[in-house]
C-alpha cells in the first residue's frame, strides 16, 4: 500500500486563521483524479505545530471522508511530548486512517536513547503502521541510523521518511534495516535520485502542486525506468527550488492559490505570505508548467 507518491498535504485557510474545508475537499479529489499513491494528512506540511488536537483530529478526519478509500491517508500525530503523541495517535486511529507519520521529537534534543523509547511508545499506542520521519533542519536533531535500525524491530513501524537530502544516509539505511522497511525520500530536489538508488517512495510536498507528474515520475522509477523518471525529475527542479524559496508550506499554498485549488493562500501565525519577489518566482515557474 505504502509505495510510490505520498503528499504532504498542505491545510487550506482563510484569512481569519480557520480551516477552508471546502478547499481542503477539492484538494483531495485533485490528488485522487491525479493518480497520486497517497496523502500525508497534517504533517508538517499541514501545519501540525499550529492545529490544536481536536481540530488535528478533525482535519484528518474530514480528509479521510473525502478520500472514501480510494487514496491512502497516513496520518501526522508527532509530537515533541510522548504523551502528547501517544495521545494523538490514539485518538486518530478512531477515524480510519491506514497509518502514521511521526516526526522527530522538536527542541528537546532528546538523546538517540531516548528517540528509542519515544517511538517505541507511539508504535505501541495503535496497531497501524508507523513511519519515522527525520528532518534534522526543523527538529535540530538527526536520528542515527543505528537508532533506525532498532526502530525497525518493533512490528508497527514500517518505514522512514528521511528528508536530510544526503543521499549516503540511503545507502546507510539499506544496509541497516531489513529489505522491506519503507525508505521514501523528503526531500523533492532529491527525491528522484533516492528512487533511482532503491527508494520506495516520496512524502513530497512538490506533489501538492503537480501530483501527475510526481506520482508518473516515482511508477517509472519503481518500475527501473530510470532515465525516463530522471527525464520528469528534469522539468521540475526549478519548481523543487521555488517552492523553499521561503520556509514550507509558505510557497506551495501561494502555488495552489494562484491555480484556483485554494480561495485564500493563508496561513497560521506566526507563519505569514511570501515577500513579492517569492511570489513572482513561484509564479514565474507556473507559467512555464502551463499551471496557471
Amino acid at each position: 500500500m505504502f509505495r510510490g507518491s505520498f503528499v504532504a498535504l498542505v491545510t487550506p485557510m482563510f484569512d481569519s486563521g480557520d480551516v477552508d474545508y471546502a478547499s481542503l475537499a477539492t484538494l483531495v479529489e485533485f490528488h485522487i483524479q491525479n493518480n497520486t499513491h497517497g496523502i500525508v494528512a497534517v504533517g508538517t506540511t499541514g501545519e501540525s505545530a499550529t492545529l490544536p488536537f481536536e481540530e488535528h483530529i478533525k482535519v484528518i478526519q474530514f480528509i479521510v471522508e473525502c478520500a472514501t478509500g480510494k487514496i491512502p491517508v497516513i496520518a501526522g500525530s508527532g509530537a515533541n511530548a510522548t504523551n502528547e503523541a501517544v495521545f494523538l495517535t490514539k485518538q486518530i486511529e478512531k477515524v480510519g486512517v491506514d497509518g502514521f507519520l511521526s516526526v522527530v521529537p522538536y527542541y528537546n534534543k532528546p538523546q538517540q536513547a531516548g528517540l528509542v523509547a519515544h517511538f517505541k511508545a507511539v508504535a505501541s499506542a495503535s496497531d497501524l503502521p508507523l513511519i519515522l520521519y527525520n528532518v534534522p533542519s526543523r527538529t535540530v536533531l538527526d536520528m542515527h541510523t543505528s537508532t533506525v535500525a532498532i526502530l525497525a524491530s518493533h512490528a508497527n513501524i514500517v518505514g522512514i521518511k528521511d528528508a536530510t537530502g544526503d543521499l549516503s544516509r540511503l545507502a546507510q539505511l539499506q544496509a541497516a534495516v531489513p529489505s522491506d522497511f519503507l525508505l521514501f525520500s523528503g526531500d523533492d530536489a532529491t527525491g528522484c535520485e533516492f528512487l533511482n538508488n532503491g527508494g520506495h517512495g516520496v512524502i513530497s510536498v512538490t506533489a501538492n502542486i503537480v501530483p501527475k507528474q510526481m506520482s508518473a515520475m516515482c511508477e517509472y522509477a519503481l518500475s527501473k525506468k530510470y532515465a525516463q523518471a530522471s527525464a520528469i525529475d528534469a522539468t521540475l527542479q526549478q519548481l523543487h527550488h521555488a517552492l523553499f524559496l521561503e520556509p514550507n508550506p509558505v510557497l506551495p499554498k501561494w502555488a495552489l492559490y494562484k491555480m484556483n485549488k485554494m480561495s485564500s493562500p493563508f496561513l497560521r501565525l506566526p507563519m505569514i505570505l511570501p515577500e513579492l519577489n517569492h511570489q513572482l518566482s513561484i509564479e514565474q515557474e507556473l507559467k512555464e508548467l502551463g499551471l496557471i
